[in-house]
């Protein structure tokens, strides 16, 4: 051990003590105090003088003052530097935690003096002189500013575990001191206490001094402020030592640090503290009159103990150190009686082991240091924050203990340290609440080295896995657990794979367990349950429903383990479950994903649709996700439908013949969207016609229009019938008055009567629907109405007009009409209209001078037969009156009628001022007829006779019109004679087209002289030296250019004649030329030949383009597809069978002279046909009896068809000259096959045969017969026999049959065997014939049928044996009816009863060989007695439970029969009538459910008794040990939900059934186990009862009849175990108030409403009460439990006895 540093003396003890008299608070006298009793502890006199005696009740005094709050008032430090030094030295000391201790900066803070005074010298030499006497003691540091605000919070309550420990920094060691203040005080007895325990301490002081290469663990907090022997002393005499070297900071002098431990309960009273250290104590017995129940703080430390017997008596213990001791051997069970136990040490024993240690539910702090552990496998302890474990053997981590809340380990000098990695293991075995190992912060790497181990690590460390790499980790645990695993599994299989997804929120985390399959061939079931952890993968719970190989995390398992349990079943055997462990939960990516995307609905029209997915929202916020339907047609893309953005959608018109694709894109909350996926249905079918809304509009009046109308559904509609009727008035009947259209107009027949209008829907494909049927209102007589006013008559002036009306509502009668006028087009009223009559039955006007530019109107009165006046209509004319036409009174033409003379026309104008009046001349080719307009002469009075006047009547028209653009009636002057034609000539002549060979050339010319007739032409060339030659033959407008013309100039000369055969100049056009040659060409191209198979092909073709060379031919074959086959390049080509069917194609290239090519020219000829058929070759080859023929035949015309062939056979053989016409010869000719191919029967052989052939083409044309014979007869086959088989015929007789072959048979030989049941063949004596009878020999055995085929020749075949025969048997048992026994009644049993024959034989059968009977049951699908049965599975023995399904229904029964051979008979059956109901019950009545008082009941039992009707249920609840039973009102449901008021009762359910005829049956009751508190639910009300006292927030309603959250206020619910209290909270401005207080005397109850789980109502008597509303169900139900636990001693069933909870 370092030493430690000189300057750690006792003028420093007595310096601490020091403190300004200025301002202290009483908290900071009492430490004075405590610093004072210290120095003269250790010196025998304080600075101020006093004695001890004073000093002890200057400590009574400070224990007796109460320290007020000083948070508000923090005092500052009063402490100055000290200045006293020792030169003592002192001994080592042993720590309790297993390290050295701290320098002195980190233990003490030097105290400042207030008041500046230094010590005296006389007070240091007293000092040195006490070092002999020093005794423990710990040092009280100074108060800092603020350590009051601290102590005070840390009174009464533990502050949290990590404020606890020192850090390295200076203000981690000034915490140190502040905490070293709450220290409970003990004041001195006398001096001579101090003296004895000096005396012991200088006794202990050479076996401290045997132990200082130790490290000890430091004293217990609670009593460092009273040792007798202070550890600090210790360090003073221990840095006095000569040669000792100052405390250094060496690798040893890291562990020297104080390690600060979790508070206790700071406020200790007499009575509470037994302080027996180095008492040499043997055993708890000795110390039995000091130890008592009260005790808290307990010191047995540096005594003699090796056993803790007696130590039960400390219940209220929270510190026990029982340090450096002798125990050895594990026997520490009786500590478990200590369970307020906080702090407990044991270092510095013998101790081996510590799995005797029991759990201590508030253990903060444990040191087992400086003992003999190799494990530290213990009991968990669940608050145990701090753990040393130093100097000892431990050298693995197996077994280590379960500690949730561990936040500092000590393993110093430990063999475990050479571990690789050993900090990264403690992290992953403690998990993410340990703060430090080993007094150090945790290492960054050794934290990152721990995240690369597999999440089941520390599982397997605990079972002593050992601890490799981290690289290595993965495939050494899984060996390590498959090694595990390997003894309980099931036989044959391996584990190979047991792993968990990485898993993230709200996404699906799969499983993978995989087995392989050794040598085991049944098939293994898994069972799985997943299990939910803390932050480090120690303790799980079961998730409920869980069970499946996938799972969702949620948002509350972020930064959680999962666990999957995997039981392996085999055969219904359960066998143990592997496990695999995840890694933490990670927040999920927000991004949604689809799981699943259906749809669901019938795809019929007018049918609604949903689409329904399965999202994944992976963290995100649920909502509303985007969907969208689509259309899609046969073959084409989808097409967005509009307005169909919902999840539902109705199906249309429109979707009829397609199919829909359901489009859906999740989102979160936040706006995230996910992938979109779609799910497409099949196509939509169209519903059934029908309609509806049917309804007739219009009015019910006679001359209305009635319109039938209704809303059409089903498809597309199509010729929809529609049918009007009326009732007939004699008859009665409906009788149809107009059918086809949904309109009709209302007759006087209809008057008094109503009509029927029937719609008959029709879809598009003619399938009609039912009719609907409206009747309208009873039709009324219309009053005279006038319609179709028309004026008729010319609008001029004075001319007659006419008023034309029909006037409906009756016969017409003296209607009225009168006359006005106006210059408005439409009426506005009658004052506006003028009159010019007065009101007249006459309906004739003339119209007066004075309507000249006005409107007439007319005002048309209706009067009916008998007098009735209906309303007035007026009617105006279309336009105003006009003046009359303009007109004409002559017309005159003067001029010569000759081809190209003038005319000129004149007239007289009448009517008004003429404006421009219309003139047009027209030629006519007879007098009278229309004409036609000459156009360029319209508009003049002058017109110039052109050509096309010959021979034609020329008139002129003259249309007068008025200067306000009236027009008048035209006049026409007519010519008496025809126009004459002039002298015929040409104006000019020319020669049109292009000097080159084979070019048409054309006289253009111009004619005049009336009607040209046949003109003269002659052509003529002209060489080079002139001579001119007039080609002969060309006598027409126009010449082709040849190639004798090639050089020479051509010109055209024309005589023109007139029609009439006058003549005119000649005149001769220019030269054109020289005439060059053409290019060549083909202008003509035929075939030469018949286009018939065999026949030669050659062609023709027109040549032109100069002197003509080689021309080119190519003939081509046409095949299918297009495809081109090239023949040859001769003339001429010959015509094949490879060319019937197909067209020949000939390309034609013409060539000139000097080898220049002219275009192709393609001819393609009709297709070739086929030549006529014949036969070339035929003959017969060798004949054998049952050998294919396939006659030698040779065949030519065509393709060949199916020809006709004609086989025959005959006795004689012809000649070639008797076969030529063999449909003559009827002699010995038998026919004996049609086909080509014809094979020799039986019959043929010795027969010659002869084959008439006629050859077919394949398209029906037949040629001229041939005729074969064969050259030899029919030979026969050699006698064999074939298909030999065994029949049998009844009765135990079997037959033998074969098929004989090889001409005629003869006497065959037949022979019968029997075969034993180890193969021997006997031959059976006497058995010759082809049948055989069994007998008794033959049973069990096997017969064989022997064939020798025997030939009419007697050739004699090989014998044939047949298949052996089944094992011959007796007859099987028969079965005559099957009749019932028992009632056909629902719930009763039916018996199948047999009947069976009497004849000897089956009473012999039945006796001897029946093995068993088989029963099958049916029941008929539909409730009538002739309809098809369906079998019952499982019913298969005579008697049958009639069930309520059967009700209705008729039963049948099939029985069938099996002998011991294994054979059955057949099946007879029997029927009953329809089934009747049976009485109605209940069976196995249970009610299902979990059993906590949050979850879901059920009530199931089994009804019968026909059809369940309204049965009644009721539920109750009843007290555990009552009968009683109390109604819960309303509840009447199958389904019950649990509440608070269940905690402790048992549900009870009765159930009556009713039959649906009103039937009831017994009553039925079943009950649950007691209702318990749901588990999270019980250990929060638990802990709060176990408090006494909490409080709660809650809302109320200002008023209830404004709902909303803005009407909600906050409360505080106070409850304590003596009464309950409503606070209203202050506000600013205000001060809480309470509104409610009581205890819980009756009539105080809480009541809970069933429909809202959010409220509950406090009634403290009968004036008194609240209606509050808490956030949840959860906390509601937390607060209804307290409060009755707490009102528990009211209750007649205490609820604290179902929480076990003791308050």
């Amino acid at each position: 051990m370092e030493s430690i540093p000189a300057s750690l003396s006792d003028d420093f003890l007595k310096k601490t003590n020091t403190l300004g008299p200025a301002k202290r608070s009483p908290a900071a006298s009492a430490y004075s105090a405590t610093g004072a009793l210290k120095s003269a502890k250790l010196g025998g006199i304080a600075k101020n003088g006093k004695t001890p005696g004073s000093l002890s009740s200057e400590v009574k005094r400070a224990e007796g003052c109460n320290a007020p709050d000083s948070s508000s008032s923090r005092p500052k430090s009063t402490l100055t530097k000290p200045t006293l030094s020792s030169s003592a030295s002192s001994t080592q000391r042993r720590s309790s935690t297993g390290g050295l201790l701290e320098k002195q900066s980190g233990m003490v803070s030097r105290r400042a003096s207030t008041d500046g005074k230094k010590v005296s010298p006389s007070a240091l030499d007293s000092g040195k002189k006490s070092n002999t006497e020093s005794r423990r003691s710990s040092l009280p540091p100074a108060r800092s500013k603020g350590s009051s605000s601290m102590d005070a919070a840390m009174i009464g309550k533990n502050a949290s575990p990590s404020s606890y420990l020192l850090s390295k920094s200076a203000s981690g060691k000034t915490d140190s001191m502040r905490r070293s203040t709450n220290k409970p005080l003990e004041t001195t007895p006398s001096s001579k206490s101090v003296s004895r325990t000096t005396a012991e301490t200088s006794n202990d002081r050479t076996k401290i001094r045997r132990t200082t290469s130790t490290v000890s663990a430091s004293s217990p907090t609670g009593s460092s402020s009273l040792n007798t022997g202070p550890l600090s002393a210790s360090m003073e005499r221990i840095s006095s030592f000569p040669g000792r070297k100052k405390y250094s900071s060496t690798a040893e002098s890291l562990d020297c640090r104080l390690m600060m431990l979790p508070p206790v309960d700071v406020k200790v009273r007499d009575g509470l503290r037994l302080d027996l250290r180095g008492r040499k104590i043997r055993s708890l017995e000795a110390a039995m009159p000091n130890l008592s129940p009260t005790l808290e703080f307990v010191y047995l430390r540096d005594n003699l103990l090796s056993s803790v017997e007696g130590i039960e008596v400390l219940k209220r213990v929270k510190v026990l150190d029982l340090s450096f001791n002798d125990f050895k051997e594990p026997c520490f069970e009786p500590l478990g009686r200590c369970k307020a136990l906080q702090q407990l040490y044991l270092a510095g024993n013998q101790i081996t082991a510590l799995t005797s240690l029991p759990e201590f539910p508030n253990l903060e702090f444990l040191s087992v240091a400086q003992n003999k552990l190799k494990s530290l496998s213990m009991a968990t302890q669940p608050r145990l924050q701090v753990l040393a474990a130093s100097k000892n053997k431990i050298s693995s981590f197996k077994d280590f203990p379960i500690l949730p809340v561990l936040e500092h380990l000590r393993l110093e000098e430990n063999p475990i340290l050479r571990m690789l990695h050993v900090e990264a293991a403690s992290i992953l075995l403690i998990g993410p609440t340990l703060k430090k190992f080993n007094d150090r912060d945790l290492s960054p790497k050794e934290l990152e080295v721990a995240k690369l181990y597999p999440a089941h690590t520390s599982s397997c460390i605990r079972d002593g896995w050992q601890f490799v790499r981290p690289e290595l980790a993965a495939d050494s645990t899984f060996s390590f657990l498959v090694d595990k695993w390997r003894e309980h599994l099931p036989p044959g299989f391996m584990v190979k794979e047991a792993s968990v997804d990485h898993p993230f929120e709200e996404d699906i985390c799969l499983c993978h367990f995989n087995f392989v399959n050794l040598n085991n061939d049944s098939e293994l079931v898994l069972k799985y349950q997943w299990f939910l952890g803390e932050s480090t993968p120690i303790k799980f719970e079961a998730i409920a429903d869980a069970v499946e190989e996938a799972y969702w995390p949620r948002h509350d398992d972020i930064g959680k383990f999962l666990k999957v349990e995997c039981t392996p079943i085999l055969k219904e055997t359960e066998y143990p479950a592997i496990f695999a462990i995840s890694v933490p939960v990670s927040p999920g990516t927000g991004y949604p994903k689809v799981l699943n995307l259906s749809t669901h609905g019938e795809l019929v029209e007018g049918n609604l649709i949903r689409g329904s997915a399965e999202i994944a929202w992976c963290g995100g916020t649920p909502a509303k996700g985007v969907a969208s339907w689509l259309r899609r047609r046969w073959n084409s893309s989808p097409v967005l439908v509009d307005g169909a953005e919902d999840e539902e959608y109705r199906l249309t018109a429109h979707d009829i013949g397609s199919s829909l694709v359901f489009m859906y894109t999740p989102v979160t909350d936040e706006g995230t969207k996910g992938e979109p996926q779609y799910a497409m249905t099949d196509f939509v079918k169209a519903a059934a016609p029908s309609v509806c809304n049917v309804r007739i509009l219009g009015d019910a009046v006679e001359g209305n229009t009635f319109k039938g109308a209704g809303d059409y559904f089903g498809g597309i509609e199509g010729p929809s019938k529609f049918v009007w009727r009326r009732q007939d008035k004699e008859t009665g009947d409906l009788v149809v008055v107009s059918s086809g259209a949904s309109e009709y107009t209302l007759t006087k027949e209809d008057v008094g009567q109503c009509l029927t209008f029937v719609y008959i829907p029709a879809n598009s494909e003619g399938q009609e629907g039912e009719s609907v049927s409206i009747m309208s209102n009873i039709v009324r007589k219309a009053p005279p109405k006038a319609i179709n006013l028309k004026i008729v008559g010319d609008l001029i002036e004075g001319s007659k007009v006419t008023i034309a009306a029909t006037v409906i509502g009756g016969a017409e009668g003296s209607c009225k009409v009168q006359w006005f006028k106006t210059s408005l087009s439409k009426f506005e009223s009658e004052d506006s209209l003028e009159a010019i009559s007065s009101s007249k039955v006459a309906k004739t006007f003339r119209v007066p001078l004075g309507a000249v530019g006005y409107f007439i109107v007319s005002k048309f009165s209706p009067v009916s037969a008998d007098g009735e006046t209906g309303e007035s209509t007026f009617v105006f004319s279309e336009k105003v009156i006009e003046k009359l036409p303009p007109s004409l009174n002559f017309l005159s033409v003067t001029g010569d009628f000759c081809e190209g003379e003038m005319l000129t026309a004149s007239y007289g104008y009448i009517g008004g001022y003429e404006g421009r009046s219309f003139y047009n001349w027209f030629l006519h080719d007879t007098h009278g007829d229309g004409g036609v307009l000459i156009t360029e002469a319209a508009g003049y009075l002058q017109y110039c006779i052109t050509k096309d006047a010959i021979g034609k009547f020329i008139s002129f028209r003259c249309t007068p019109l008025r200067d306000d653009g009236n027009i008048g009636e035209p006049r026409t002057f007519w010519a008496s004679e025809r126009v004459l034609p002039g002298a015929p000539m040409l104006l000019f002549l020319k020669i049109v087209g292009e000097g080159i060979e084979g070019t048409a050339l054309h006289a253009e010319k111009k004619y005049w002289g009336g009607e040209e007739g046949d003109s003269v032409y002659h052509w003529f060339l002209t060489s080079s030296d002139g001579t001119i030659t007039e080609v002969e033959s060309a006598k027409s407008s126009s010449y082709k250019l040849s190639c004798k013309d090639i050089g020479f100039l051509i010109s055209v000369s024309c005589e023109p004649i007139r029609s009439d055969g006058v003549y005119g100049p000649t005149v001769t056009s220019g030269h054109i030329g020289p005439i060059i040659p053409g290019p060549p060409s083909c202008h003509s191209l035929e075939f030469i030949g018949s286009m018939v198979e065999g026949k030669r092909l050659s062609f023709v073709a027109t040549y032109s383009g100069g002197e003509m060379g080689s021309c080119i031919q190519e003939w081509f074959r046409l095949k299918e597809g297009g495809i081109k086959e090239k023949l040859t390049d001769e003339v001429s080509l010959n015509l094949t069978i490879e060319d019937v069917g197909r067209c020949i194609e000939l390309v034609y290239t013409p060539v000139r002279e000097d080898g220049l090519r002219g275009a192709k020219k393609c001819l393609i000829s009709p297709a070739v046909t086929p030549a006529d058929p014949r036969a070339i070759e035929l003959g017969i080859p060798g004949c054998l009896e049952d050998e294919e023929i396939v006659p030698l035949k040779s065949y030519y015309g065509g393709k060949e068809g199916n020809g006709e062939y004609l086989w025959y056979r005959t006795r004689r053989k012809f000649d070639n000259s008797d076969i030529v016409d063999i449909s003559s010869t009827t002699e010995d000719l038998v026919v004996v096959g049609k086909s080509m191919i014809y094979t020799p029967t039986v019959d043929d052989v010795g027969f010659y045969l002869v084959l008439n052939w006629v050859p077919t083409r394949d398209d029906g044309k037949q040629g001229f017969p041939v005729v074969a014979i064969a050259s030899n007869p029919v030979m026969a086959a050699p006698p064999v026999v074939s298909n030999v088989c065994i029949q049998s015929i009844g009765s135990g007789t079997y037959k033998g049959v074969g098929q004989y072959y090889g001409g005629s048979e003869g006497s065959s030989m037949y022979s019968w065997y029997r075969q034993t049941n180890d193969g021997t063949v006997i031959l059976i004596s006497g058995a010759t014939l082809p049948t055989y009878k069994a007998s008794d020999p033959d049973y069990n055995c096997r017969l064989l049928f022997g064939y020798t085929p025997v030939r009419s020749d007697s050739a004699v075949g090989e014998l044939v044996l047949s298949e052996a025969s089944g094992i011959v048997l007796p007859d099987i048992p028969e079965i005559e009816m099957i009749s019932f026994s028992g009632k056909q009644v629902e719930g009763e049993i039916l018996t199948a009863v047999l009947a069976t024959p009497q004849t000897e034989n089956q009473k012999h059968v039945w006796s001897k060989y029946k093995k068993d009977v088989k029963y099958q049951w049916f029941f008929s699908i539909k409730m009538t007695e002739h309809q098809s049965f369906e079998p019952f599975s499982s019913q298969k023995n005579c008697s049958y439970r009639v069930r309520f399904e059967d009700i209705g229904h008729y039963l049948k029964c099939e029985c069938t029969v099996t002998d011991v051979f294994g054979r059955s008979s057949e099946t007879v059956s029997a029927m009953t009538t329809a089934i009747l109901p049976g009485i109605p019950k209940v069976d196995q009545l249970e009610i299902e459910g979990r059993g906590f008082h949050t979850n879901l009941y059920a009530v199931r039992g089994i009804y019968c008794g026909g059809k369940e009707g309204k049965s009644q249920i009721q539920w109750l609840r009843s007290m555990v040990g009552s009968p009683d039973l109390i109604s819960i009102p309303g509840e009447v449901g199958r389904m019950y939900e649990a509440n608070v008021d269940d905690v402790g009762y048992r549900l009870v359910a009765v159930y009556t059934p009713v039959r649906e005829d009103g039937v009831e049956g017994e009553p039925v009751s079943t009950s649950t186990e007691p209702i318990a508190v749901e588990p999270d639910v019980y250990r929060e009300v638990k802990q709060k009862l176990q408090i006494g006292s909490v409080k709660f927030e809650a809302l109320i309603e200002k008023d209830k009849k404004v709902p909303g959250a803005g009407n909600l206020e906050r409360r505080i619910l106070e409850v304590n175990r003596k009464r309950v209290k409503v606070v209203k909270p202050g506000s600013k401005t205000s001060f809480p108030t309470t509104e409610i207080r009581g205890t819980y005397a009756p009539p105080f109850h809480v009541v809970i409403y069933r429909n809202d789980q959010h409220r509950f109502k406090i009634v403290v008597d009968g004036e008194d009460e609240v209606d509050l509303m808490v956030q949840t169900r959860h906390l509601r139900d937390v607060i209804v439990l307290v409060i009755r636990g707490l009102a528990q001693r009211f209750n007649s069933t205490s609820l604290n006895s179902l929480l076990k909870v003791d308050i």
